[in-house]
């Protein structure tokens, strides 16, 4: 098992986040004896102030030599204006396809501890436990033709939104055998009545069911989804959907949970072997200012040790540390509530440490 792990820290909060990520790192690889190593990279603006390329080729070497990858988060307003092709998101658009990590996993899950946190009553979100899996490497974002271009004189931006019935069947194995090992209850996401992809889409999922009569199959149109994860969230256990409306819904359900920096996710090829990251992005706003939430991204190396290297004590050690250093009464800004201390990056950070070492 390779354990040579690559770090890229990226953008805005980026770094911060991951300094403490590395710290929890390093005390479970040494509490378990995990064996470990690993070293950084460049992707995202950091990486084209650096090189002129938001995806230098050394960092995707490094990737593809990597047993994992962890990332921080890229982007920001210093790069806008940047040719559509040069913008930091191609790295990381770029990392996903070249290493073929088509199945993100993005567990949507409220800590008891943080039910007051959620924009939604208590007893609406009180045990939520859902995740979402997005297929990542084909859809919209990445069909062609794309671009902007002269109509008679008018500008006109098109994309092409395509997924053929093998990208579609491989997603779809992902989550059924994610629902298989939960609740047994699966709910594929289209826009079935009015997209042909997606037509196909819930054609491919509904032959797949007859493949796991243990998971009950359930099909809903994204717009009506939205909607249901804001009026009953806990109807869900298991979600699968395409590459453009689970980037929307993830980071809807991410509310749920409280704060966006809650939330890891798990990017995975065929093998498990894949790439962790918060949802939360490079938050620019608050970069450097030692604000940021780290937990998501703490939680990404859980995630991690489970998915790429089946060390789930050491997994679940971090996310009892997480819980047990929210029970202390430790919050970040972005989920502080009356009563509570509220605490920067790196204290939170320590306090993980601390709970895991305890």
């Amino acid at each position: 098992m390779n354990k040579n792990l690559l770090v890229l820290p990226g953008d805005g909060v980026g770094p911060e986040i991951m300094t403490e990520a590395l710290k929890v790192l390093t005390a479970v690889n040494d509490k378990f004896s995990l064996g470990f190593t690993w070293s950084t990279g460049l992707i995202g603006g950091a990486a084209i102030d650096a090189t002129g390329v938001p995806l230098p080729a050394e960092t995707l070497v490094a990737a593809k030599a990597a047993g994992a990858v962890l990332l921080g988060a890229v982007g920001g307003p210093k790069w806008d204006a940047l040719p559509m092709d040069k913008r930091p998101e191609k790295g990381l658009l770029g990392i996903r396809s070249e290493l073929d990590l088509f199945a993100n996993l993005r567990p949507a899950v409220l800590y008891p501890q943080l039910a007051d946190a959620s924009t939604l009553k208590p007893e609406v979100v009180s045990g939520l436990d859902l995740l979402i899996v997005r297929e990542l490497t084909g859809g919209i974002y990445f069909g062609q033709p794309r671009g902007i271009r002269d109509n008679d004189g008018v500008r006109q931006g098109y994309n092409t939104y395509v997924y053929d019935e093998n990208e579609i069947r491989r997603i779809g194995r992902v989550a059924f055998e994610a629902a298989r090992v939960r609740s047994g209850r699966l709910c594929s996401v289209d826009k079935a009545n009015v997209l042909e992809v997606t037509v196909l889409w819930r054609e491919i999922m509904t032959e797949l069911a007859a493949e796991y009569p243990d998971v009950t199959l359930s099909h809903m149109y994204v717009d009506n989804a939205a909607m249901q994860l804001v009026r009953a969230p806990k109807q869900f256990d298991v979600m699968v959907t395409g590459n453009m409306f689970g980037d929307i819904l993830s980071d809807c359900a991410s509310m749920l949970t409280g704060s966006i920096g809650m939330l890891p996710s798990a990017s995975l090829d065929s093998n498990n072997r894949g790439m962790y990251e918060p949802i939360h992005g490079s938050a620019p706003d608050i970069a450097g200012k030692g604000v940021a939430n780290p937990l998501a991204t703490i939680l990404s190396v859980a995630m991690m040790l489970r998915y790429s290297f089946s060390e789930e004590v050491a997994a679940a050690a971090i996310e009892q540390a997480v819980s047990d250093t929210l029970d202390s009464g430790l919050r970040t800004a972005d989920i502080a509530s009356e009563g509570v201390q509220v605490v920067g990056t790196q204290a939170m950070g320590d306090a993980v440490v601390a709970a895991l070492l305890a």
